[in-house]
């Protein structure tokens, strides 16, 4: 039986959600003390589960707004500013300096 804690745990669709990345996002939603942070190329990661659409975002340090994981925003402490436009990420990382850009991830890259 699914946990009533894990949304869509019966449902698996690798783009644009829920998928492993969905799973791993909503941890981090869960215990914001991770401070997690996908990276921008982790497909499913801004799909919200439960037809939601605003929520704090994985790291705790920011909150997104996402249409079932198709378009949506990312502003963030951690994450920096993303926009996700069918699963394609593009933005910047101020915190880390970086650019993010669709298919390619963080330019530079991290270490």
């Amino acid at each position: 039986m699914p946990s009533r804690r894990i949304p869509d745990a019966e449902t698996y669709r690798a783009w644009p959600g829920p998928n492993s990345n969905t799973f791993l996002a909503h941890l981090g939603r869960e215990m914001p003390e991770l401070r997690l942070t996908l990276p921008p190329t982790a497909i499913g990661k801004d799909y919200l589960p439960d037809g939601r659409i605003f929520a704090r975002t994985p790291s705790g340090t920011g909150y997104q707004a996402s249409i079932a994981g198709l378009l949506g925003l990312i502003a963030g402490g951690d994450e920096g500013f993303e926009l996700n436009v069918l699963g394609l990420v593009t933005g910047f990382d101020l915190a880390r300096p970086a650019l993010k850009l669709p298919g390619i991830g963080r330019v530079p890259a991290d270490d």
